[in-house]
């Protein structure tokens, strides 16, 4: 648990840390003019990136209460910031720039994934206390028809009251 939780509050970290963690790499390691152009795209892109699926990590009820990422979560985008950070290196960057997309088309894909899935499990269940609770309802009716519902307008008294208003 202590991994998750500690994962989950790194997600938000590394929407800023590995952003800037390209620039620095390449302050260090890279070279060119090329690179510097493909910063201005990459840069932007990373930080939206990574932000938009924390908060989709984050959209889950689950993650919210546990305060803590699954292990899928862990997994999928562990692996995807580790490919962010090879990229900073600029060696052999290719291969780890590739990695990075398909990382980050993953880990969108995955983390949706999860949210409608959690989303329909908590469906599921509210759906069934429903169920329950209308199925108690209804063996505790006193009166009505065989499925033990009563007419909306009988108030089980017995009396009717027609009243008929005439305007001219």
């Amino acid at each position: 648990m202590l991994i998750r939780r500690l994962f989950y509050r790194w997600q938000f970290i590394a929407i800023i840390a590995l952003p800037v963690w390209l620039l620095v790499g390449w302050a260090i390691f890279g070279s060119g003019g090329w690179g510097t152009l493909g910063l201005v795209i990459v840069v932007p892109i990373a930080f939206l990136t990574l932000g938009v699926v924390a908060l989709l990590v984050n959209a889950r009820p689950t993650v919210r209460s546990e305060r803590a990422a699954s292990w899928t979560d862990v997994a999928v985008l562990g692996l995807w910031h580790a490919a962010i950070i090879g990229t900073g290196f600029y060696t052999g960057s290719a291969l780890f720039g590739l990695l990075a997309v398909v990382g980050a088309v993953a880990a969108f894909w995955v983390v949706l994934w999860q949210l409608v899935r959690d989303g329909a499990r908590r469906m599921n269940a509210s759906m069934a206390e429903f169920e329950r609770v209308a199925a108690q309802q209804q063996a505790g009716s006193p009166t009505g028809d065989a499925a033990g519902r009563r007419p909306p307008f009988d108030d089980g008294d017995g009396d009717v009251i027609i009243v008929h208003e005439v305007r001219d």
